[in-house]
């Protein structure tokens, strides 16, 4: 559930360094083309972002999710 998407969030945290800018579109519209290919409607994507700050697209990632 949830509380273990966090705690890997949280261990993650102790070997990454965090650091900007942080841009979101680029990851939104890679993961859209991959659900696209999928045509049968045989699997669904679920892409969970979560940031410790602003994002830097914050225009481009509205635009790549209502996309």
């Amino acid at each position: 559930g949830i509380e273990g998407v966090l705690a890997a969030y949280h261990r993650s945290l102790r070997r990454v360094q965090l650091y900007g800018p942080t841009n979101f579109a680029p990851v939104v519209n890679h993961v859209a083309r991959s659900a696209a290919q999928v045509l049968d409607g045989s699997q669904y994507f679920v892409l969970l972002i979560i940031t410790d700050g602003v994002i830097s697209d914050m225009a481009q990632t509205k635009e790549a999710i209502v996309n």
